[in-house]
């Protein structure tokens, strides 16, 4: 039991804190998260969020009431909670509970809620760039081609990183590259045929995984990141890259690095920070430079 003294202490900082927790993320075992957040915090302001549209009206209501919202739950919780601080002196902090955790891990929040709190007592933030794909916001990493498909098939499973590698294999032998056209002239050397094609605000798609080993949320830019179907027998040193930080461009990638670009690819099928989409070409990108407040 909290003395008396640290009971008003906490209640006193977790002030103007609301949780925005996603039941379905982390199979559904937010649980013991919440149990922990209530004996930390005393009658803490949490909101179970069954939809987007829920967490998007529970945020409007309390918008003028609040100053740091925290998101429970993997980069598609995350956008989501942002997408409503776009712009605004509003903070945005997180607990991760996906079965990626690309942002989190870039932003240097990990699944320790004594940590979190104590970051939330400081309440320092910075600003970083988010960007959009045809006006829809993206925090993290975006694409479209061979892991728009996977993140389609992915969300027909229980997810988890063995039914990622699992999907990602049984796609890559089947997956036919998709055509890139440019309408910048400087770009169109560029024009072909890719597996996939990433915007990269962040290092990571998640599970440590460096797509764009160079990107960084807070220079103005996204690294556009083609890459060219490769033979299997590259399938372990691409892989070896890209968990060790060492993807480079070689004949396979090309790292393209843009504040603004466009460009139509004969595909639909995308996805934003994880979660699938469908968007019709052309397609724009824009960043958003220091648009969103971040707990550090």
């Amino acid at each position: 039991m909290l003395s008396n003294q640290e009971a008003f202490f906490t209640f006193v900082i977790m002030e103007k804190v609301a949780f925005i927790i996603n039941p379905f993320s982390a199979k559904r075992n937010y649980l013991p998260f919440l149990n922990e957040l209530r004996k930390k915090v005393e009658n803490p302001l949490y909101y179970i969020s069954e939809s987007i549209e829920g967490t998007d009206e529970f945020i409007a209501a309390y918008f003028n009431q609040i100053d740091v919202f925290v998101a429970i739950g993997g980069d598609g919780t995350i956008s989501t909670v942002a997408r409503n601080l776009i712009h605004t002196d509003k903070i945005l902090a997180i607990f991760p509970a996906g079965s990626g955790n690309g942002f989190s891990n870039e932003t240097q929040f990990s699944k320790n809620l004594a940590e979190l709190l104590d970051k939330l007592k400081v309440r320092k933030s910075r600003k970083i760039d988010t960007f959009t794909v045809n006006g829809k916001l993206s925090i993290n990493v975006s694409g479209t081609g061979f892991d728009g498909k996977v993140v389609k098939e992915f969300e027909k499973t229980s997810r988890g990183f063995k039914n990622y590698i699992k999907v990602s294999l049984k796609t890559f032998f089947t997956y036919k590259p998709i055509k890139l056209k440019f309408s910048d002239e400087q770009y169109q050397k560029y024009n072909g045929k890719y597996l996939m094609i990433n915007i990269a605000n962040t290092r990571q798609f998640g599970n440590n995984a460096y797509i764009a080993p160079m990107a960084s949320k807070s220079d103005g830019l996204v690294d556009m990141v083609l890459v060219k179907k490769f033979p299997i027998t590259y399938s372990p040193l691409f892989a070896f890259r890209m968990f060790t930080k060492k993807l480079k461009g070689d004949d396979y990638i090309t790292y393209l690095p843009v504040s603004e670009i466009e460009f139509k690819v004969n595909t639909k099928n995308w996805h934003l920070d994880g979660e699938f989409n469908k968007i019709k070409s052309p397609i724009h990108v824009k960043v958003q430079p220091s648009s969103l407040h971040i707990l550090v």
